[in-house]
């Protein structure tokens, strides 16, 4: 059995060496600069580019979820191909991801009330607003990893596994998700936390994700790899939402399998197997996007159709005066 362990006191205090990957000017000074770390791979798992400290161990957040998702393939899940995106996803919580999140567990005779992730309110402005405009209150088909939690007890069911506690580490459920998670990663997990959801989360590298990432998104047809990252490539909608720049990442790059998550990660693999994975230090989300849309150019993408998603300028009394931008990291 894998037995979860806290990471002892020193390593638990100890600081990424991150550096500069982004900064903000105005009127031709820096004003602000965002530490992390980057690193992509080659499909041999060679480094291509990297910044920082990408060996340092972190907790990869909802970037985790195609690898969850990957596991319950493997368990027997089956869902159509937008269910299995949403349980892959931090969706905004608009009306179809909760009825998406209701639809799994009616496929496996569940009821919502079996969900054990923590009540919330849409994670979308948009679907915020509209949520709480019709008299909506925080609830678990709300919240924004709805669709995981709901595929979780149908892979419960699935392998005759109890419902209840399904989010303890020593669950068949989540002992079976951390074998696979290590396997992808080729790393054992460093420590391991609980996410803000309440599924235990393991501290693995940035090397390792990215790792993870050229897995998924080059395996071969017939994989649970294959059917996971085809359904989050065919419904990014689901995997994010509307307005979303992961949805639009995936929409405009042919083949891009991408996944951020809380704390300033995001995660991408394409399907020759090449990878990406950034870290900012501070948790920001703010520099993900022109990070992460800086090291696909040096990948060799092309980037062209992603000129929607560069930052605003920084303006001064209504006029630009600055921008944010990568730095710090080439090929």
């Amino acid at each position: 059995m894998f037995v979860l362990q806290p990471l002892v006191a020193d390593a638990a205090t100890a600081r990424p060496a991150h550096v500069p990957v982004a900064e903000q000017t105005r009127g031709g000074l820096v004003e602000s600069v965002h530490y992390g770390s980057v690193i992509a791979l080659a499909p041999d798992g060679s480094v291509l580019f990297g910044a920082g400290d990408p060996w340092a161990l972190f907790y990869p957040r909802s970037s985790l979820k195609p690898l969850q998702a990957v596991a319950m393939v493997r368990a027997g899940l089956r869902l159509p191909a937008q269910l299995l995106a949403l349980s892959a996803a931090s969706h905004s919580g608009s009306v179809m991801h909760q009825q998406g999140a209701r639809q799994i567990l009616d496929l496996y005779g569940l009821d919502e009330d079996l969900l054990e992730n923590t009540p919330d309110l849409p994670y979308g402005r948009a679907e915020n607003e509209e949520w709480l405009r019709g008299g909506g209150t925080a609830g678990r088909l709300a919240q924004n990893c709805s669709g995981k939690h709901a595929a979780m007890l149908a892979t419960c069911v699935i392998n005759g596994w109890p419902v209840s506690g399904y989010l303890e580490p020593s669950h068949p459920l989540q002992q079976m998700i951390a074998g696979v998670v290590s396997e992808l990663t080729g790393e054992e997990p460093g420590a391991v936390s609980t996410d803000g959801c309440g599924t235990p989360l393991f501290a693995v590298t940035l090397g390792a994700m990215a790792r993870a990432f050229g897995l998924i998104a080059s395996a071969a047809p017939g994989t649970a790899e294959a059917a996971v990252a085809a359904a989050m490539r065919t419904h990014p909608e689901q995997v994010a939402g509307e307005g979303r720049d992961v949805t639009a990442l995936m929409r405009q790059v042919p083949g891009l399998l991408a996944k951020d998550g809380f704390e300033g990660l995001q995660l991408a693999g394409l399907p020759d197997g090449r990878s990406l994975a950034i870290k900012i230090a501070d948790g920001s989300d703010r520099a993900r996007l022109p990070v992460t849309l800086h090291a696909l150019a040096l990948m060799g993408l092309d980037t062209a159709a992603l000129a929607g998603l560069e930052p605003a300028p920084v303006l001064g009394g209504g006029r630009p005066v600055g921008t944010l931008r990568a730095v710090g990291f080439t090929r």
